[in-house]
């Protein structure tokens, strides 16, 4: 039964907002009920009234932990917006390279990366530009707020149905293992990027300075004070020339300069 509007709803709506910035939308209230039965279920508890009930008396961390990652759950898929990656494999990586030809190091962060797919396509692009064998030093560190999404995305195992979703055959035939029904990334993929527990809210800078800062599809979750909140922390992390991706009819809310707006590319300065 649909608890639109009932005081359960605006409690884990203001729970998601405080802990992860979240704003639930009218048109995904459906989504408290889909995600969160399971977790009231698994506890033990008499669904959502229950729950709530419970966090008012408690405020368990673990379950609190567990609502606002089942609620954090977004999708995700290789190459997701082909043109973008495109756009970043052809343009923006090899202007990157160009920039720090000297150093030979690139700093990439994947912001909210999900299940993985997001920042090991990026691991494959590089590949494919031969920096590896030129010693050249890549970090990709990959955050999100759900432990079950980094477990997936360590672990570089995915369904038939996940490597159909954007991803060209030629990198599922060299980058991938099958195993029955499953593909497995191989380690040399795998093995570029570093996973981690991040929350946007809190901690949206503790990456260090990046040349590339991949996040995709991620502000619209978020009110417009949150989404200038999150912007700014992003800058602070971002080199004076390095790149930001955002998903498609994302805006930058005039933080960053558009490069190519329509594939959801800025800068701090703007690229020449």
């Amino acid at each position: 039964m649909a608890i639109g509007g009932s005081p359960e709803q605006n409690f884990f709506e203001d729970i998601l907002k405080r802990e992860s910035g979240l704003v639930l939308t009218p048109e995904r209230g459906y989504l408290l009920e889909t995600r969160l039965l399971p977790v009231a279920y698994r506890h033990g508890l008499d669904g959502l009234s229950g729950m709530a009930l419970k966090l008012k008396a408690t405020n368990d961390p673990e379950l609190l932990r567990e609502v606002v990652e089942a609620m954090a759950l977004g999708d995700t898929a290789f190459f997701r917006d082909y043109a973008a990656f495109q756009k970043l494999q052809h343009d923006i990586l090899p202007r990157l390279i160009m920039a720090r030809a000297a150093a030979k190091t690139l700093h990439i962060w994947s912001v909210a990366c999900g299940s993985g797919q997001e920042p090991y396509s990026v691991a494959m692009l590089l590949l494919e530009s031969g920096l590896i064998l030129n010693e050249w030093k890549i970090d990709i560190d990959a955050t999100d707020i759900s432990q079950e999404a980094l477990t997936h995305a360590r672990g570089g195992v995915y369904t038939q149905l996940e490597v159909q979703r954007g991803l060209p055959a030629k990198y599922l035939v060299k980058y991938f293992t099958q195993d029955g029904p499953k593909w497995h990334i191989k380690p040399e993929v795998r093995d570029m990027v570093r996973f981690s527990p991040g929350n946007l809210i809190i901690s949206a800078g503790s990456t260090g300075a990046c040349d590339l800062i991949l996040c995709r599809n991620v502000l619209q979750n978020f009110d417009t004070p949150t989404q200038m909140k999150v912007l700014q922390s992003l800058k602070s992390s971002l080199r004076r020339d390095g790149v930001l991706m955002l998903g498609l009819g994302e805006t930058a809310l005039g933080v960053f300069k558009p490069v190519d707006e329509a594939n959801g590319i800025f800068g701090v300065e703007g690229l020449s």
